[in-house]
């Protein structure tokens, strides 16, 4: 099957990629890196009349250190991130979840914010940057605004971006030397999008931990005070007391409610929880 005819237009700045989507209304599509834009055009799952492909943008990929966080531009490719074009919010952390995604041809062409925007609930970007805390800045009609990536993704494939608006920058607060990241996915296959995503930020010097599970039909499931998963309380212990019943109660409470698919996101999470903790000892090695 082939795409349904559209126009295609290629402008160089963001003005104009705006000026056109607010022009063509719910006819426009973006495409940026295209890795699940292109299939979706050749299966018909998205036959727009316009296409406004924004890959010659380059304001779009640059990325910027501010002194507390990474900036992202929209179109930093996942191989941007794996060979340490761009800065890392941390040592060596996005890289890792970078280097996990799908296979180098993807990662060459496949963008953080494309990701981003096509909202799968198994996607890495999705995730990971939700995990951190990530922001995403949205250029549109009426200017520029900032919003939380857990407010951005409204549901399975969905995303608050309003008619003529574009992602166009994110936002990823940088992770204190004293923190630690546990990023764990379960896959069938090397490449292939997960059936479970847990993740674990933790800071005992800090006593905070913001844990999440993934790849759950929904946007993902974020604690941002992790404490219960743990006693109430987080110190250099923390992975000893994780407690598993907690975990399961919270995905239940958002609707998983089959006990074997809570059960493997629970495990997931709990290998995060320990990759966390292993980090802490500069003579364990831990695979993402």
């Amino acid at each position: 099957m082939k795409p349904a005819p559209f126009d295609l237009v290629r402008p160089r700045e963001i003005a104009a990629a705006v000026a056109l989507l607010a022009a063509a209304g719910d006819g426009a599509k973006v495409m940026a890196g295209g890795q699940s834009f292109g299939p979706m055009l050749n299966l018909r799952l998205a036959t727009p009349s316009l296409v406004v492909d924004i890959s010659g943008i380059a304001a779009l990929k640059t990325a910027r250190e501010e002194p507390d966080a990474v900036v992202y531009g929209a179109l930093v490719t996942h191989a941007d991130v794996e060979d340490g074009r761009v800065p890392d919010a941390g040592a060596h952390l996005l890289k890792r979840v970078a280097s996990g995604i799908a296979y180098r041809a993807v990662r060459n062409r496949g963008t953080m914010g494309g990701s981003l925007c096509h909202a799968d609930p198994a996607a890495d970007w999705v995730n990971a940057l939700s995990a951190l805390g990530a922001q995403v800045e949205i250029a549109g009609p009426s200017g520029r605004r900032w919003l939380a990536l857990q407010e951005f993704l409204t549901g399975a494939l969905s995303v608050a971006l309003g008619e003529g608006e574009l992602l166009v920058a994110v936002r990823v607060p940088k992770v204190p030397a004293s923190a630690r990241f546990g990023y764990v996915k379960h896959c069938r296959k090397v490449g292939e999008f997960a059936h479970a995503v847990g993740a674990l930020l933790v800071d005992p010097a800090a006593g905070t931990a913001r844990a999440l599970m993934g790849a759950i039909d929904a946007p993902p499931l974020v604690l941002a005070d992790a404490r219960d998963l743990f006693g109430g309380h987080i110190d250099a212990d923390f992975a000893a007391r994780f407690d598993a019943a907690a975990a399961a109660a919270a995905l239940h409470g958002a609707g998983v409610t089959d006990p074997v698919d809570r059960h493997v996101h629970v495990e997931v999470l709990r290998r995060a929880v320990r990759q966390a903790a292993s980090l802490f000892s500069p003579h364990t090695r831990s695979a993402a």
